[in-house]
């Protein structure tokens, strides 16, 4: 295949990511005419029909495979830009993938000093344009496959092909409750008889960490459990505070509330290991050097994530990097 033109691929990118042709003309400053002509210039050039013309629109996996491949090329354009110290334009951006809990403890941390690295002396932001996008951690993967992303926290242990992978840490996840909830709705704490009657906080529909605790605790199989859907980590963690139920949370989110004495452990013998892996796509052809010695942007990122989750989370067993205490093969779909 002869070399794809990149404005066709900037514009099959801004598709992906605004979801329509109006948005997409917005995003890269030209009429809603010019995408479709960019379009169909690059689909005739394929010869695939790369973009659903629907509400949303969506894309055909020939579309897919070429937005891996756009995403790839921003990439290396915004470290050639680094190094030739340019301006990026907008669509220059390094899209990452992570979960909620990792958002909400040890990722923020340790991007932080990259980020901060990368404004220039007025204070703009130089270098890239750093985007996070949130998912449950056996989800986030799948935005990798479909190139929306450059790299994500998984629990998937399996590199694809033309990816790296490398194995960050344990998150554990314990249960919690507000001692004034306890108190009225538990004051012999959790057990089989009550657990069914009470409310526990659950992150959103994709989330079956509570039930996975409640089986590990009681050995009972898919638990039925009444639910109260707080789609935040911290807020999840104050709705506990507040009394709303029983949340299984990150130790690292639940630590400062037990230790302030608004929330109390549930059977603390009772712990959720999940296990969690770094992804990126390998960029600039040989991966001889490996992804913690190369110095793309993307490559920064990687050793920022991988430094910053090995400081915060629990170790895994060295002869066993796809541990997942959970009991879920890891990548496995919820149910």
């Amino acid at each position: 295949m002869n070399a794809l033109d990149t404005a066709g691929l900037d514009c099959l990118a801004a598709l992906a990511e605004a979801g329509s042709f109006d948005r997409a003309a917005q995003l890269l400053a030209i009429t809603q005419s010019a995408v479709s002509q960019r379009l169909r210039s690059l689909e005739t050039h394929v010869g695939h029909l790369l973009v659903v013309r629907a509400r949303p629109l969506r894309l055909t996996e020939p579309g897919k495979v070429l937005l891996r491949y756009a995403r790839q090329m921003q990439a290396l354009r915004a470290d050639a830009a680094r190094e030739l110290g340019a301006t990026l334009s907008r669509d220059e951006r390094l899209p990452i993938a992570v979960n909620a809990d990792s958002l909400a403890t040890w990722v923020l941390p340790a991007l932080d000093p990259l980020v901060r690295a990368g404004r220039s002396q007025d204070g703009s932001q130089g270098g890239y344009g750093l985007e996070l996008i949130v998912d449950d951690q056996d989800f986030t993967h799948d935005w990798l496959r479909q190139g929306e992303v450059l790299g994500c926290v998984s629990t998937v242990a399996q590199a694809l092909r033309g990816c790296s992978c490398q194995a960050l840490g344990l998150m554990r996840y314990i249960a919690v409750a507000s001692p004034g909830f306890l108190k009225e709705a538990a004051p012999k704490g959790l057990t089989p008889a009550n657990f069914a009657k009470l409310p526990f906080i659950v992150f959103n529909r994709k989330d079956d960490m509570q039930a996975q605790w409640v089986s590990r605790a009681f050995g009972v199989r898919e638990p039925r459990l009444k639910e109260r859907f707080v789609p935040s980590s911290e807020a999840g963690a104050h709705a506990a505070t507040m009394g709303w139920g029983v949340a299984v949370l990150p130790e690292l989110v639940a630590r400062p509330h037990v230790t302030a004495g608004t929330l109390m452990p549930l059977m603390p013998e009772v712990t959720m290991d999940v296990a969690l892996h770094w992804h990126q796509w390998k960029l600039g052809g040989s991966d001889a050097a490996g992804p913690l010695e190369r110095n793309g942007l993307m490559d920064q990122i990687g050793r920022a994530v991988i430094a910053g989750a090995r400081q915060a989370l629990a170790p895994m067993a060295p002869d066993n990097p796809q541990h997942d205490s959970t009991d879920r093969r890891p990548g496995q779909p919820r149910p």
